[in-house]
C-alpha cells in the first residue's frame, strides 16, 4: 500500500481520532523516514522505503516554525485542543528533544495555555535522562506497547536496537510510575509468509499482565486506519477492540477505544 511523510516541521491541525484538533511536530527528517522500530504498520511506510536525508530540524528552526503557526491561529480565531510530536518516525531520536519540548510548552503558555502537549513515542530512549525528565513534563506522554510476548514484537515492531526486547521496553515503561498513557495497536495478518495477531488469547492475556504491573494512567486500544507498509494486515473492528478493552479494565486501569 502507499504511505506517506509529514511535510516540514509544523503539519495541520488536523482532526485526530484520539486528541481532537491537533497541531503535528515533525523533529524528524521532512525527506525521510528515522525510527528506532520499523512496525510493519507504519503510515509512513519502512524506515529502508524513505531513507532519504537524514538532517534533523534544530531547535531554534523548531521554536521559529512552531511560533508562527501559533501566533497565526491565534490571531485568526482558530481552534486548537493538542500540540502533539509525531512525524517520521520517532521524535525522541532528535537531539535537541528536551530543549524543543521546553520551548514548546513556553509558547503554549504563551498562545493557547489550555492546549495539551503530546508526545506519541515507542519509548525505545527513555532510558536517556533528557528524554524521560522531557517526557514526564508534557501532558500526554503517549508510550507504546502493541505486544507483551517477545517473538510478535520482532515481527510487529522490527526494533532496531540490538538485543532490545519486551522485557527491556517494559522496564523502561515503568520508570514512569505510571505517570504516562499506553498507546496499543492491534492487528493480523501475515508478514514474510508468517501469522501474525496480538489479538489472541494468549497475547491480551500477556498484554494484561503487563498494564496490571505497569499501571499506567489510561490505556489507548486502536487499529490500523490508514495505509500500511505491509497489505496483508487487517484492521481489527470496534467490537473485537471493545472485548480486549473490556480485558484489560479488569486491572482497574481506564481503557479507551479509538
Amino acid at each position: 500500500m502507499s504511505t506517506k511523510l509529514f511535510e516540514g516541521i509544523v503539519f495541520g491541525p488536523v482532526k485526530s481520532r484520539r486528541l481532537g484538533i491537533s497541531l503535528g511536530v515533525n523533529l524528524l527528517p521532512s525527506e525521510g523516514k528515522l525510527c528506532s522500530f520499523d512496525c510493519i504498520y507504519c503510515e509512513c511506510g519502512y524506515n529502508a522505503e524513505h531513507a532519504g536525508d537524514r538532517h534533523m530540524p534544530a531547535r531554534a528552526d523548531v521554536k521559529n516554525a512552531l511560533e508562527q503557526r501559533l501566533f497565526s491561529m491565534k490571531e485568526a480565531g482558530q481552534r486548537l485542543d493538542v500540540i502533539t510530536f509525531a512525524g517520521n518516525g520517532e521524535p525522541t531520536l532528535n537531539p535537541d528533544f528536551g530543549g524543543v519540548i521546553e520551548d514548546t510548552l513556553m509558547l503554549r503558555d504563551t498562545y493557547f495555555p489550555d492546549v495539551k502537549v503530546s508526545v506519541l513515542s515507542n519509548a525505545t530512549r527513555v532510558w536517556d535522562d533528557s528524554v524521560f525528565k522531557a517526557l514526564c513534563s508534557v501532558d500526554n506522554n503517549i508510550l507504546k506497547l502493541d505486544t507483551a510476548v517477545d517473538s510478535t514484537f520482532r515481527i510487529l515492531n522490527a526494533p532496531c536496537m540490538s538485543g532490545l526486547t519486551v522485557a527491556r521496553q517494559i522496564e523502561a515503561l515503568s520508570r514512569f510510575e505510571g505517570k504516562f498513557i499506553l498507546q496499543t495497536m492491534f492487528v493480523r495478518g501475515m508478514h514474510n509468509s508468517g501469522a501474525v495477531d496480538n489479538t489472541t488469547g494468549a497475547e491480551v492475556a500477556a498484554l494484561k499482565e503487563a498494564v496490571a504491573f505497569l499501571k499506567p494512567a489510561g490505556v489507548m486500544v486502536y487499529s490500523i486506519a490508514r495505509d500500511t507498509p505491509e497489505s496483508a494486515l487487517t484492521k481489527v473492528e470496534r467490537p473485537e477492540l471493545e472485548r480486549i478493552a473490556a480485558i484489560l479494565r479488569e486491572t482497574g486501569v481506564p481503557v479507551s477505544v479509538y
